[in-house]
């Protein structure tokens, strides 16, 4: 077991709970928790079989030694509202991840984990005054802003505050959700946001941006960032004390997308601020480590037969942590728990999650086998704005359902 791995599971949100482990050496990595879910569910008594999720800590772990091999001098920040499960934030923690906080509550959840307060950054550019008055007591000293506003408010109620200015991120990237209809200044915006800030007093310590949620195209990464170098140059024309931290966002997902964005950002800021030694860059990725960690098993309670259509209901659904298809674009694709047969015929069929709104269907026309009520369907990649923004509708509370610890070795 590697060194990482050690601190992982003896990190805060880890430590003292039951951790499983499977060997997925010669397994396709689905296959091995697919095997690890049927373990679960065997050994299960029948109070406890309803839908629950798996993280898989080493898999947390190899997505941040990925990030630091392909981007080595960016560290990376966890957008916690992403998932704000303790055992992942704790994991990220202890392999020396920073975080980005929206509200009093994150930064309670990450303070609570023992994280310090300089390793947060309460990325959210309009704060509720309370919440940026906790923030000052506690210690969380650098926020976000993209209005003038936004100064007036952080000079009152957190004064002693430095602030990242945040731009709009160039058009273009193709995301699939763009944060720039929201946040973020524009271009002729930038020094009169300097202004502010100056008059006020407030230092503003960098520039951040992000290119919205899922981009395709990854030149968008070089334009942001020439911007924000525009910026470093519009504040020292100002006379302001010079920038010392580029924050470049999130909506990194893991894969070949990931690696291409990596590319285009390394050579950007070499182009951009290698004259910069002294600035640290940060980013705020959160679907990156948190998407592919998490797997979701999910119980048929109900069946209909019409003919060849079959119908199911299992114990989550679009009210639930699979709000996702709603909220984040998210294509489920379940598939059956048990080892499928050979030759075995498949059904036109749709899957409903359990409450009464009609709404609350996974999937339509979608092939099947033949299923019974008891069986299971699993769903990969379902850590990313799942549980986070579940809800209690109908009595059915995203919150009860369960997450098994595991690491792969």
């Amino acid at each position: 077991m590697g060194g990482g791995m050690q601190a992982v599971l003896v990190a805060p949100g880890v430590k003292g709970k039951k951790v499983l482990s499977f060997d997925r050496v010669g397994l396709k990595e689905k296959d091995a928790v697919a095997g690890l879910i049927r373990s679960i569910v065997a050994t299960s008594s029948p109070a406890q079989r309803s839908a629950f999720h798996v993280l898989d800590l080493a898999r947390v772990a190899d997505l941040f030694h990925a990030w630091r091999r392909a981007l080595p001098d960016v560290r990376p920040y966890y957008a916690v509202k992403c998932n704000p499960e303790p055992a992942l934030v704790g994991a990220l923690a202890a392999l020396g991840a920073g975080f980005d906080c929206a509200s009093r509550a994150e930064i309670e959840a990450v303070l609570a984990l023992g994280v310090h307060p300089r390793s947060i950054v309460f990325a959210n550019p309009c704060k509720p005054e309370p919440h940026l008055e906790y923030a000052a007591e506690v210690g969380v000293n650098l926020t976000t802003y993209d209005s003038v506003e936004e100064v007036a408010k952080v000079r009152r109620c957190h004064p002693n505050c430095e602030l990242l200015l945040r731009l709009k991120g160039p058009d273009g990237g193709e995301a699939k959700i763009d944060l720039g209809t929201k946040y973020g200044a524009h271009a002729d915006e930038v020094v009169p946001l300097l202004r502010a800030a100056q008059s006020a007093g407030l230092n503003v310590a960098g520039v951040s941006f992000h290119v919205g949620s899922g981009a395709s195209r990854m030149d968008v990464y070089r334009g942001a960032i020439e911007a924000a170098r525009a910026a470093f140059d519009a504040a020292v024309a100002l006379g302001m004390p010079p920038m010392r931290m580029l924050d470049i966002g999130g909506g990194f997902t893991a894969g070949a997308t990931f690696d291409e964005a990596a590319v285009v950002i390394n050579d950007a800021l070499a182009q951009h601020f290698s004259d910069l030694p002294c600035v640290e860059v940060i980013g705020e990725p959160g679907r990156y480590f948190a998407e592919t960690a998490f797997t979701l098993a999910a119980r048929v309670i109900g069946k209909r037969t019409r003919g060849e259509v079959r119908e199911y209901w299992i114990d989550d659904g679009l009210y639930g942590s699979l709000n996702c298809i709603l909220m984040d674009h998210y294509v489920p694709r379940p598939r059956p728990l048990a080892s499928p047969r050979p030759g075995e015929k498949t059904h036109t069929s749709t899957v409903f999650g359990p409450t009464c709104d009609s709404l609350d269907t996974v999937v339509t026309g979608y092939q099947l086998p033949e299923m019974s009520v008891g069986d299971w369907l699993i769903f990969d990649d379902m850590g990313a704005y799942s549980t986070a923004a579940g809800s209690k509708f109908n009595g059915f509370d995203t919150s009860e359902i369960k997450i098994y610890l595991e690491y792969s070795t």
